[in-house]
């Protein structure tokens, strides 16, 4: 194992697809860093200066988060419900439940999109998406789980939504979007309809058909979601996006 002490300095250095599992870092001065789209997972931190530490991760719900012996995830997931109303029904089993929880995520979208004033809607902070950018992830999001997972169309995806990171590297055809930006009255007409097709749906799925299996509409592993699992998903996303463009339009007012 290679090992740089001293003053071996690294500032404003990038390190991209570097592999530091199982490196050691000691007194080292990591101040200002930033690490995106990074597996940080398994890390254990000793006797380190944490103040403004600032993590966001989508998948912190689905594993555990130790500070200082305490397992934080449980509280910061309590948290969220709270700031958000609703929120806990992503994670609902029934019909009315979901129905439930899809119509307290579009009401706080409402007010969102309808505070927001025109000249930061196409504004966003560092690397994140804009509120015009959001809102074409979240017409993929729903192409991909309702139109293709649940109604199994074999294209489902609108011309104007926004890719993940990575997609081209996973060999995803992206020739089925469009390469110049839309609008804003295009992509909110767009998305009113993506929108329109959940509440169909949710308004006369039973139990039954929440049960059904259907394929992985990203094929990237073995799961097969359920119709549930597959609305669930929809409204993580719808979840986490507004959090996401809500902590950034407060930094840009």
């Amino acid at each position: 194992m290679t090992t740089y002490s001293g003053t071996k300095e690294f500032e404003g250095a990038s390190f991209v697809r570097a592999s530091f599992a199982g490196a050691r870092f000691l007194r080292t001065r990591l101040t200002g860093a930033t690490l995106r789209f990074s597996d940080v997972s398994g890390v254990t931190m000793r006797g380190v200066d944490v103040d403004g530490l600032d993590i966001d991760s989508h998948d912190l719900f689905f594993g555990s988060l130790l500070v200082n012996g305490v397992d934080v995830v449980p509280l910061v997931d309590a948290e969220l419900n709270r700031q958000f109303p609703g929120r806990e029904l992503q994670k609902a089993q029934t019909p009315e439940g979901l129905r439930e929880g899809w119509t307290a995520v579009q009401s706080a979208w409402q007010s969102t999109v309808a505070d927001t004033p025109p000249e930061l809607v196409d504004a966003h902070v560092e690397d994140e998406w804009s509120l015009a950018q959001t809102l074409r992830h979240l017409v993929l999001a729903t192409d991909a789980w309702l139109r293709g997972g649940i109604l199994r169309i074999e294209q489902p995806f609108h011309e104007i939504g926004q890719i993940f990171t990575g997609a081209a590297e996973m060999g995803f055809d992206m020739s089925v979007f469009r390469a110049d930006p839309p609008g804003y009255e295009e992509v909110l007409a767009v998305r009113a309809e993506r929108q329109r097709m959940v509440t169909d749906v949710l308004a006369t799925v039973t139990p039954e058909l929440l049960a059904e299996e259907r394929e992985n509409p990203w094929g990237v592993d073995d799961w097969h979601p359920s119709v549930g699992d597959c609305i669930r998903v929809i409204l993580e996303e719808e979840w986490a996006h507004l959090r996401y463009v809500r902590r950034d339009l407060a930094l840009l007012r």
